[in-house]
Formats: C-alpha cells, structure tokens, sequence
C-alpha cells in the first residue's frame, strides 16, 4: 500500500512538473507575442506618422497658395472685398440674432 502511495505521489508530481513546464512555455510564447505585436504596432505608428505629416506638408502648401489668392484678390478688388465682408458679417448677425 505504501508502494501505492509512493506512486501516486510520484505521477502526481510528475503532472505539476509537467504543468509547470507547459505554463512557463505558454507565457514565454506569450512575452514573444507581446514583443512582436509592438516591433508591428511601432513600425505601423511610424508608416502612419510619415503619411501624416506628408498630408500636413500638402495641406499647409495649398492654404499658403489660397491665402495669396486671397491676398491677391483683395488688393486687386478691395471694393468687392468690402461688399462681401459686409453681406457675410450682415448674414452672421441675422443667424446670431435669431435665437
């Protein structure tokens, strides 16, 4: 019976042993996960940032190019300038006054 004893104690170390080594290799696969969904997420983020700060880039240089339309027009008609202020501070206030 002690023989009994003895081997059931030895198989059930050996079922911990055994579950020990498949949870440590399972969460070395994890941390290797991990690391590697990172080293993709940093080089996606750094993808994303480039083509952001193209869109940038071309959106500053169409707004330099319509800010000197704009400048243009002013100085080449400043009466039609001021008619159109005028209408678009008019309409602004008749939206604002209606509350």
């Amino acid at each position: 019976m002690a023989e009994s004893t003895d081997k059931k104690t030895s198989t059930r170390q050996q079922e911990l042993d055994s579950g020990k080594e498949a949870a440590m290799a399972a969460y070395e696969k994890l941390l290797d996960a991990q690391q590697h969904f990172r080293m993709a997420a940093e080089a996606a983020g750094m993808d994303l940032k480039e083509d952001a700060m193209q869109q940038l880039l071309k959106g500053k240089s169409k707004a330099d190019e319509m800010g000197q339309e704009v400048e243009n027009y002013v100085h080449e008609k400043p009466l039609a300038t001021i008619g159109i202020a005028f209408f678009a501070g008019l309409l602004v206030s008749r939206l604002l006054s209606r509350r």
